[in-house]
């Protein structure tokens, strides 16, 4: 039998051991995903205990998952992330950077990529709906299927696929955009006398 189908039913019969086994197992992932949206670690650390809360409590009134216990708990994850993002909209601003910026790596790049990739962050985090941004985390940071993701977010396959096309077209276009706006700079800066 499939480990993750006996831990789903010691899980579903509220054993300590696989609750804390699960809690180990999903709770980075989860945190990741969280941060990737909100950019604040306490926030996220909330949105994890949120997410391991409102499991037990489905448990205990002998609801929960049937089938995938990581799509159910990134769903729960997923819904935690929009109602603190609708929240705290007005009251906190995005800092897509600090969510984003792989620590190691990003200090080893060229100017010109970090201008990109700031560039990119900018475009997700200005040029994209909520739900776009949704898409675009839990399929490539998150490595989810589009079914998944379409659990996930209680959207069909098909819309799921619609806003990641949509998603990813507006970011080609803003990236576009950058790069003419970019050329336009250069190109005034090398015609100024020194």
């Amino acid at each position: 039998m499939d480990d993750r189908v006996v831990l789903l039913r010691a899980v579903r019969e509220m054993n300590a051991e696989a609750l804390t086994k699960v809690f180990d197992l999903y709770a980075p992932a989860i945190y990741k995903y969280a941060f990737h949206y909100c950019h604040i670690a306490t926030v996220a650390d909330q949105i994890v205990g949120d997410v391991f809360a409102r499991l037990i409590e489905q448990l205990s009134l002998g609801k929960g998952p049937s089938s995938n216990l990581r799509s159910y708990l990134f769903e729960i994850a997923y819904h935690a992330v929009v109602d603190d993002f609708r929240y705290y909209r007005t009251r906190r601003p995005l800092d897509a950077a600090e969510g984003f910026l792989p620590s190691a790596n990003y200090t080893d790049r060229t100017a010109e990529e970090q201008i990109l990739f700031k560039n990119v962050l900018r475009a997700i985090r200005n040029d994209l709906t909520e739900d776009q941004r949704h898409v675009l985390i839990l399929r490539f940071l998150e490595g989810f299927s589009v079914k998944e993701t379409a659990l996930i977010m209680g959207k069909t396959v098909t819309n799921t696929k619609v806003i990641q096309n949509r998603a990813l077209a507006a970011l080609r276009q803003s990236l576009d955009d950058e790069e003419l706006d970019y050329k336009d700079t250069l190109r005034a800066m090398a015609l100024q006398p020194f």
